[in-house]
């Protein structure tokens, strides 16, 4: 291999690279909580049927596999009208991974005070979650709103937007293989 050809490889693998988008993680927040049971129960049972299906073996009884399939049409129905019943009254918030300096940079503006040392953080929760959930809103939610959201909401949504905002920045792209 000429190291022409190398370095085209690489301009190549580069532009890959360069180009693979910033990891993502949401946040759905639905207005009614039996609509969101509905609908995570309509998914859960559609992709067991679904599985089921997948899971018949190619000789399988025609009858049987007709009933099968039956049942997926019908999961996938109920399951198009729980979704079209949860969306309207969900709202979707959407984060992205920072670059490592935006990220290091917020890190060394938030410093661990004593107590937050003494719990092994590296960072003061108080002022660092708001403004790391701010910088990582694709939906541009200012770091004002982000905290009292921290304060207000209930203890397991506010829970889940910090671990929306704070676990992309830890989501991994790669895979250490073996070969």
């Amino acid at each position: 291999m000429t190291s022409k050809t190398t370095a085209n490889g690489w301009a190549a693998l580069e532009q890959r690279l360069n180009t693979l988008p910033k990891p993502t993680r949401t946040l759905k927040l639905c207005a009614d909580p039996d609509v969101r049971d509905r609908y995570l129960a309509a998914q859960q049972a559609h992709a067991r049927a679904d599985e089921y299906l997948q899971s018949l073996a190619k000789d399988a009884d025609k009858d049987a596999r007709a009933l099968v399939e039956q049942k997926v049409k019908d999961a996938q129905a109920d399951l198009d009208a729980a979704k079209a019943a949860y969306d309207p009254i969900t709202v979707t918030l959407t984060f992205k991974a920072l670059q490592r300096d935006e990220l290091q940079a917020l890190l060394d503006a938030h410093p661990p005070q004593e107590e937050d040392e003494e719990k092994g953080s590296d960072f003061h929760f108080d002022t660092f979650a708001p403004e790391l959930i701010s910088a990582a809103s694709v939906d541009e939610m200012p770091a004002a709103y982000a905290a009292n959201a921290l304060k207000t909401w209930s203890l397991s949504d506010s829970d889940d937007l910090w671990a929306a905002a704070w676990s992309v920045q830890r989501r991994k792209r790669s895979d250490l293989g073996k070969g």
